[in-house]
Order: C-alpha cells, then structure tokens, then sequence
C-alpha cells in the first residue's frame, strides 16, 4: 500500500556510482562461466545490496530508498565549461559492461533506480533529498561524495558507508571549516582537480574557509576583494573572478531538477524472489544465490555447473557451499577432545592452522591458543592462556580461565604432528605462525601457505591479506578483531578475550585458511605459477624465520652517540638557517618553510596543496637550491632529523632486551615483482648515499670472534637488461669484465676508455640505471642538474645507441596491453591492472611494466640464493642474518670467512640456473668488517 511522503517518513539515498567503483575495485576480474562476460562488480555490487537490506531494519529502518546513477557523461555543466571532467580516465573495459547488470541489479532487488539524461546523480540527489525535507520527511544519503555535503542539515545527512561514520553538520564544518550552506563558496574557491573545477589559483580549502568566513559569503568577497590585505590573494581574486563565479556554478548541486517521479514511487519495498532468484542464477552467483534464498525462505534456483571435458558436472566446491556456523566450532577444553582433533589430523593427512598471540612481535608475543580445521565448516579453538576478566577490573586477574589445557600440554600433544613429514600444515601467513610454535621448541614442516598462493597467481590485482581473500573468494566478511579487543584505555590483549568471544574468532580464521586452500591450491596449475609457488614462494618462508629470529646484533652505545652527533648538527644548521631568513621559524613545518622562501623571500615555484598551504618536497628544495643557499641547508637539517628520528633513536627501541639484536620482519607477498620488503625496522631503507647515512651501518656489529660478510651482486639488473633486451654491446661488455658506465659513455659520446673523465661516466651511470625505470628527461635533467634538452638528447642517444632496449621496452608494453601482466624470466607474473589508463596513470603503469620483468627477475635470483643457502652453509659456521636489496649479510667466525666467501659466492653466481641460462654472467662483490659499513 503506497503512503504520501510527510513527516515520520526517513529516505535513504544511495549513490549507485560510488558502490559501482567500490565493487568494482573490491574484487578480482571475475567472468560468468557461460558466456565469459565480466561480472566482478556487479557480484561487488549485489552483495553490497544485500548488505544494505539486511543492515536497515528496525525502527530507523528507511520508508523510502532509490539507488541514483549518472546516464551519460554530458550534463549542463559541460555546456558550461567544456573541460569540466575532462581529465577523468576512461572508464575500465572490464566494467563498461556491466553498467547495465548493476541496474537490473538494483530492479531485481525490487529497489528504486533512476537517472536522468543531462543531469548527474548528485543533481538528482539533490533534488530528492530536498523535497523529502521540505515535506517533513528525514533524509540520509549514502555516499562519501563532499560534492553532497552541501546539502547536510535541517533532516539531511550522510552516511560514508566505507567507514560507517555519519556526517552532520559538525562533520562536513570539519571537512570545510565552513557550515554546509557555504560549501559551494568554498568549493568555487578551491576548486577541484578530480572535477577539473578551476577555482581560484594558489588558494586551498583552508584559505577558502577562512576568506569565506571573514567576509560572509562568496558574492562579498569578490566585492571587497581589495580590501584584502595579501597582495598576491587579493590580485588573484580580482584577476580570477569570472573564473570563480563559473566554478560556483559547475559544484553547486540543481535541486530543482524536473523528474519524471515524486517521493512515493520510491517506497521501500521487499524483494521479489521471482525476479531477484532468476536474475542472480543468471549471473551464476552461488553463493549469493544460496544465501538469500535460505534467508526469504524459498529454493534456490538450480545454478548449471559449468562442465568437464567428459561433460560430466563439476561438483559444488564445499569451500565456498559450505555455511560459516560459529556453532560448528569447538572449544577443545581437554586431553580427550585434543586427541580426537589430532586423529582426525592424521586421517586427513592435513590441517589448517593459526596462533593466536599477545601482540604482533613473533619475538616476544605469547601464545595465547591455536585454531584447527580439516574440513570447511567446521574447526577448532585450543585456548592455552586464557585469563579472567581485563586486567584493570576490579575482579581482573592473572588467574587462568577454567577449561584450558596447560600449554606445555597441549604442545608436548601436538608437536608429533606438526613436525610430521606425512602431514601438511596450512596457514595464512605461515611464517608468523611457525616463528611463534619454533619459540616453543616445535618446527612445523611441512607448510602450504594461502598468502603466498594467491600471490603467485595475483601479484598487482590485490592484497592478500586473510579479510581480503575471503571476501574476494569465499564471499564471506571474517568477524573483525577490533571490537574484541577494543582500543583506547578499554584494549585488551586476546588472552584476555572471554572463550565466548574467542572461540568463534579464531576457530573461524583457521575454517577460512582451509576454504582459500581448497579454492586457491588448484588454480596454481590452471595459471601456470606451481613453479613460482613452488620453487620462489613457499621455500623461502623457513628460510626467513630462522633469519628473523637470529637477529642482528645493534651497538646501542654507538646509535646513541649518532643521535646526540645529529642533534648538535642540527642545532647548528637551524642556526644558519635562522641567520639566512632573518628570522626564526620552525624548520621543522614545511608549510612555515614555504611561507619564508616564497612569501618572505620572494623565491619562484611556490605551490600551495588543496589545504592552502605551501608544498615544500625535497625536489622543491633541490631546485631552489641552485638559486639559493638556505634550501640547502634545510635539506641537510630534513636529512638529519629524518636519520635521527627513523633509525638512530628508534633501532634502539627495537633492541629485544633478551638477544641484544635486532629482528626485522621479511614481507614475502608486499612487492608486486617479488622484492622482499622489510618491516619493525625497516633495515632496507638506511641511506647509503650521504655520509651519515652510510655511518649508521657502523651500529650493525659482529658477536666477538665474529665478523659481517657482506656479498652483493654487481649490477645484476643491467646484466638481466642486457640479457632480456638482447643488447650485443653490453652482453660483450660484461662477459669481458669492463666497466659497464665506463663503456657506455664512450659508446655514447665517443670518448676513448683511456680519456674517460669521471663526470662523463657519472652521465653514463645514471642513464644506464634511469632507462631500466623509465626515467624521462626531466627526471634525467633534475639528477644530473642539466637542462631538459640536454638530458632528452642523452636519452635519445642512448636509444639509438643501443636499439635493442627500445624494442624490449615497446614489445613489453605491447604484451601487457594485450595479457594484463609481464613475466620474469622465472616465470612470475606481475599484473599491470592500469596498464590500458589514460593520463597520468598511462605513463606510471607502463613504466613499471617494462621496469617489472628486470627487477622481478633480480628479485627471484637472490631468492633462489637465499633458498639454496642454508644447505650451501650447513657444515660452516655462518649464519645468513640480513637481505638488502642485491645483498646478503652474514655473521661469520673469523678463521671462517674465506671459506664462506666461496660458497656462498658460488650459490649466488649459479642462483639462476639451471632454469635459465643467462648469457651474461653474475657478479659478486664480497666485503668484510666488525661492522656492517666496513663490510659493504
């Protein structure tokens, strides 16, 4: 029964776009199975849906809903301003296609859904919003969109579905600095990239709100505009005022918009299964199917299984049918129950596991219980440590929870078979869970990992983290951690979590571990990476866990030297700053840096960010540099500061107090080429180019009798260049042991090896390494501090030069346009999901597809060396404790350094083969000292 939109009534608003894009980038590029048509973002798009309905019921449940989307891309305000939006990127091929799908989509939902020709979804956005206001009505539209905030207030507001934070009034006066009845002016002000909306030159959202709020509104400003007393802010608005009054029209919303429809035809109505059921089996949503038809109480659709070759029906994927059910897991209270799961365990033949910890620090966190699964649906959660009450209750205590078996129980249980060589242990992950289980005298072998086989298969598509993969391919959201274990003063740690709590949380992750196992573990085959998983990924995960947990061993006395030595430098360069401004201010504060150099000073090249303050990055500085010696010396100061606070105080917060050393954490999946990255510290990022950076190696020291051996391959990603791009010269070059910057020079400008000066080899060099990552010739001019020309000429000539690196780089491109990833020579893949954008994000992907098949191939060669090391090295004394980059670094006895040189020099010389023979051969550079600068 239809019933007249006025008071009481409460419209929801949900902007289609924005969970178009949302769903869209959420999940993988996904094909119905039949036809092959792209149906990743409508899958995003119905499960948001879905979630929306189940979430919006009560007594705030909304009367009235529409789903709004733009038709077409031309409205008004292109009649207005031809360049409004111009510099938008194309919209995605994959997600054309399913534009359509996601309005039937909201239909099949039986959800309103409208647009309208010439104008945009936030005009009629707008419209709706203020009719349901004037009718009495409330109004709360779903989007993120700042463009909608102007609307906010008297019943109107925002819901950011991403964070499900409301906006009100005080959000969007937080946002602005203005109330939402002056938005627009700011906006006019401001104007916006995104939009292409030109605003006012040099004047952020800050500065806006602060014009606006000194003078009223926006008509005021430009009427007074010469009462202001910033020269060069009242010239721009007097310059730039009919520029202003146009970008006031292209933000400000129409809210008289002429619709075909009023308020009542937007009534929220219940779905129909005899639309929504058929429409969802069309898209071979399983899942989802399945899901709601249990939830509306009907049968669900039969969904045809795609077929074998032998045309037999492939049988439905317990993994993704099976229903996550909290009542399924158990809470194993005693021996007899742990017996039973471990019987199962050994019948299985493998199990999904997780650990559950005090913190995140595998050196020092507890193990608070351990979570089992052998089959979907069903699992397990041992708590070990579990205590009664926080901490800080009144009843809170250290006492354990009843019903917990003692750890060194339950360990001395498990341990037979976790150590089995017959039985697979699988984790999300693995390498935290199997340093926390080796701290308690359990090695866990052998391992699967579902982090690292989805990211064999999809490196450069998406994250791999645990919450992602289930939502991606299980289509289920985990229960979160964080309202269990609160934040603020209220934290807790997980053992202090009740067993109610815990139990599902963690007997979940482990059911969610072996459903990505079974899903993921085939389609290794069906993408041809077994070998990647194989042979780059899950080897190295052991290898990792022994270098992290050895640590490396940090002189806290010489860091906290260091630390006093920059401050007083520091001192002194803030000194000469302050004399060469003539005045003090915060050296510290980019935005007062820039008011000195290009308010006070007058220096060119100022630009203000969107919050109306100066942008002063280190290639700002470099460049005033040359006109000017006080941006010199900030860079110096910034430079110092930045190895103060980043690694001279805080290694030593990262002393562990037990071993004396250092342990950082590897992150095997972080880079899409298959660099490691290192984390808590970050021991890969210590400057090495600037005296004091290289100082602070000098802190990284042997145990005594010992010394640090550091092997590093010798340009090994221009030997690779010269090797995929078939470069005769450099080829010879390096099989003849010559001066590979040296060569190029002369090669390039004609000047004999004996003249060779070294500026002209320095030229050489950063070419030589700027053309492997794309460099242009502005960037090449800003390096080598030339003119654009200069530098352009350079590049050009070493193209011609060397012809055969323009052709890998343009077969490269061609190949990832055409398959959307790049390979090493080993076989990974690296996917270029922007590759076929425009604008500026065109030349970013194309720079890193042609840059990936080098750097990802560098990467597998030290990989393969780190994985065969630990054999290499066993009948030595040496321990490997650090990979930097294109280095190794070792902690060896001193009457054993020779010796380890040789092996472990052949191990990294021979890491490529036999799976491929490069044609130029591997160099490495070895070094030694008591401490890491002297080995390097």
């Amino acid at each position: 029964m239809t019933t007249t939109f006025g008071k009481g009534c409460h419209l929801h608003l949900i902007d289609g776009s924005s969970f178009i894009f949302r769903a869209y980038h959420a999940l993988p590029p996904l094909t119905r199975k039949s036809d092959g048509v792209p149906i990743g973002a409508v899958a995003g798009f119905c499960n948001m849906l879905y979630r929306y309905i189940e979430g919006n019921t009560g007594s705030d449940a909304p009367t009235h809903v529409a789903v709004i989307f733009d038709k077409g891309s031309h409205t008004f305000r292109n009649d207005l301003y031809d360049l409004y939006k111009a510099n938008r990127d194309e919209m995605p091929e994959d997600l054309r296609p399913q534009i359509p799908l996601t309005r039937r989509a909201t239909e099949a939902f039986n959800i309103a859904c409208k647009e309208l020709e010439g104008y945009e979804a936030d005009d009629i956005i707008g419209t709706l919003a203020c009719q349901a206001r004037d009718a009495g009505g409330r109004v709360t539209i779903i989007s993120s969109d700042k463009d909608l905030m102007q609307l906010v207030g008297d019943g109107v507001e925002m819901l950011d579905a991403m964070k499900n934070r409301l906006i009100d009034v005080d959000g969007v006066h937080e946002k602005f600095g203005v109330a939402p009845n002056r938005v627009v002016d700011v906006q006019a002000l401001a104007g916006d990239s995104v939009d292409n909306v030109p605003g006012a030159p040099g004047i952020g959202i800050k500065t806006a709100a602060l014009l606006i709020n000194e003078y009223g509104d926006l008509d005021s400003l430009l009427e007074r505009a010469e009462e202001i007393k910033q020269p060069k802010r009242r010239q721009t608005l007097i310059d730039h005022a009919d520029q202003i009054r146009l970008s006031r029209k292209l933000v400000q919303l129409d809210c008289e918009t002429p619709l075909d429809f009023t308020l009542d035809d937007l009534e929220v109505k219940d779905p129909d299964p005899e639309v929504l059921m058929p429409f969802l089996a069309e898209m071979e949503f399983r899942t989802l199917t399945k899901r709601i038809a249990d939830q509306i109480g009907v049968d669900a659709p039969e969904i045809k299984q795609p077929e074998k070759a032998d045309d037999t029906p492939v049988a439905p994927n317990p993994a993704i049918t099976a229903p996550f059910d909290a009542a399924n897991y158990e809470c194993v209270k005693d021996p007899g129950a742990l017996d039973t799961w471990i019987a199962k365990i050994r019948e299985r033949g493998y199990v999904a596991i997780d650990t559950e910890t005090t913190g995140l620090n595998e050196m020092t966190a507890d193990l608070v219980g351990i979570s089992l699964s052998v089959e979907p649906g069903s699992a397990c959660y041992i708590p070990l440590i579990h205590k009664k009450g926080d901490a800080d209750d009144l009843f809170g205590s250290d006492a354990l929870e009843d019903g917990q078996i003692p750890l060194d129980e339950a360990l001395e249980a498990l341990k037979p078979v976790l150590e089995d060589a017959s039985v697979l242990k699988i984790g999300q992950n693995m390498k935290y869970d199997a340093k926390i289980f080796a701290r308690y005298g359990v090695d866990v072998a052998p391992i699967d990992d579902t982090m690292l086989i989805s990211y064999a298969q999809h490196a450069g598509i998406h994250g791999h983290g645990m919450d992602t993969l289930s939502e991606r391919y299980l289509d289920h959201t985990p229960i979160p951690i964080k309202p269990l274990l609160g934040s603020g003063k209220s934290a807790r740690t997980f053992d202090r979590v009740p067993l109610s709590d815990a139990t599902p949380y963690a007997a979940e992750d482990a059911d969610i571990t072996l459903r990505l196992w079974q899903v993921l573990k085939p389609e290794l085959h069906r993408e041809k990476v077994t070998t990647v998983y194989e042979t780059l990924e899950r080897p190295l995960v052991p290898v990792l866990a022994k270098m992290e947990m050895d640590g490396i061993k940090v002189d806290r006395q010489t860091l906290s030297r260091m630390s006093s030595a920059f401050a007083q430098k520091m001192a002194g360069l803030e000194a000469e700053i302050h004399e060469l401004a003539g005045e003090k201010f915060n050296v510290g504060s980019p935005s007062q840096v820039g008011e000195v150099l290009f308010d006070k000073m007058g220096l060119e090249g100022g630009k203000r960010g969107k919050n109306g303050k100066y942008s002063t990055p280190a290639d700002v500085l470099e460049d005033l540099a040359t006109l000017h010696d006080m941006p010199a010396r900030i860079l110096d100061w910034r430079q110092l500061s930045k190895l103060k606070s980043t690694y001279t105080d805080a290694l030593q917060e990262h002393i562990n107090p037990d071993t004396g050393r250092v342990h950082t954490s590897y992150s095997i999946a972080g880079a899409s080429t298959g660099r490691l990255a290192s984390t808590d510290p970050n021991l890969q990022n210590i400057p090495v180019r600037s005296e004091e950076g290289r100082r602070i190696r000098e802190a990284f020291v042997a145990e005594d009798g010992n010394v640090l051996l550091s092997l590093d391959y010798s340009q090994i990603e221009l030997r690779i260049l010269a090797h995929i791009a078939d470069i005769p010269e450099l080829k010879q070059a390096f099989a003849d042991g010559l001066d590979i910057h040296a060569m190029t020079a002369s090669e390039m400008f004609n000047v004999p090896m004996e003249e060779m000066t070294p500026d002209i080899r320095r030229r050489a060099k950063a070419i030589n390494f700027g053309v492997i990552y794309g460099i242009s010739g502005f960037g090449l001019a800003r390096n080598l501090r030339i003119p654009r020309s200069e530098a352009q000429g350079f590049i050009d000539r070493y193209f011609e030069r060397f012809p055969g690196i323009r052709d890998y780089m343009d077969a490269t491109k061609g190949f990832a346009k055409e398959h959307g990833y790049v390979q090493t020579l080993f076989g990974r893949r690296i996917h270029t999901p922007e590759i076929n954008a425009r604008g500026p994000k065109a030349g970013f992907a194309q720079r890193a597809a042609i840059n990936a098949p080098i750097q990802g191939t560098a990467a597998d060669i030290i990989r393969r060396a780190m994985i065969r090391m630990p054999a290499a090295i066993a009948h030595l004394p040496a321990r490997m404790l650090l990979q930097v980059h294109d280095e190794l670094l070792f902690e060896v006895p001193e009457g054993s350094v020779d010796q380890t040189i040789d092996v472990a020099r052949s191990v990294m010389e021979e890491a490529a083969d036999p799976a491929v023979r490069l044609d130029v051969p591997l160099v490495v550079d070895a070094g030694r000292g008591a401490n890491w600068a002297e080995a390097h």
